[in-house]
């Protein structure tokens, strides 16, 4: 039953029962038991009684059944009915669709592993002075971009869309990155090792991962500056 439903269930059943307080206040010559009450979504109930022609159920009961407390105030019984705002939204939640598939999450994961395993390779090689060459520069490229057409293709929804477009765009940073780095070893001898230290274009990449991954762990889609 959704909230709202719930709380004027719970409205009507509590004008019915002004006087009706606890089981110990019935008197047993006009009450009879009439059956059980039970909203629906739950799985509790309770006993109903009919006084005079009419249906009751004790006030313990009702709280029971609504997620409600109740509180005496001298000859007043206060029921105190939980938010009908924070039901409906939690209904909303659990109800919610997921902003990404299974499928594209997979592949998300992989295209970021694979153009982090490139960019290890490239940082390790800068900081052990290693030749950089583009025979094998060039197969961690060809993985990192099958990688993201995967993704591409497990794309079907606005959020993985947009997912996407960040994930290219990291990908063509570390594609600029990777040429720069293979430019700049064609006109040296060596590439200084601390090439990377407050490089703001790899502090950009790293950025843009730490954001993508985010994404994929919180599943729903979240822009970064460092991702365009």
């Amino acid at each position: 039953m959704q909230a709202s439903a719930l709380v004027r269930a719970a409205t009507a059943l509590i004008a019915a029962v002004p006087l009706f307080v606890s089981a110990q206040s019935r008197g047993p010559a006009q009450a009879a038991r009439s059956g059980t009450l039970v909203l629906a979504g739950q799985q509790e109930e309770a006993p109903l009684l009919r006084i005079n022609g009419r249906s009751y159920v004790d006030i313990e009961s009702l709280a029971r059944l609504t997620g409600a407390s109740v509180r005496y105030s001298g000859t007043r019984v206060i029921l105190m009915l939980p938010s009908s705002g924070q039901q409906a939204s939690g209904a909303q939640g659990a109800s919610k669709t997921p902003q990404f598939s299974g499928a594209f999450l997979i592949a998300e994961i992989e295209a970021l592993t694979a153009i982090r395993e490139w960019r290890v390779s490239l940082v390790n090689a800068v900081e052990n002075s290693y030749p950089i060459a583009d025979n094998w520069i060039a197969p961690l490229r060809r993985s990192a971009d099958s990688k993201v057409q995967l993704a591409a293709a497990a794309a079907t929804t606005e959020p993985e869309q947009k997912t996407l477009d960040l994930l290219r765009n990291e990908f063509a940073n570390m594609q600029q990155q990777s040429d720069n780095l293979l430019a700049l070893r064609s006109r040296l001898s060596y590439i200084p090792a601390d090439t990377f230290n407050d490089n703001p274009q790899d502090q950009k990449i790293l950025a843009c991962e730490r954001a993508l991954a985010h994404v994929a762990a919180s599943k729903e889609f979240q822009d970064d500056p460092a991702c365009h």
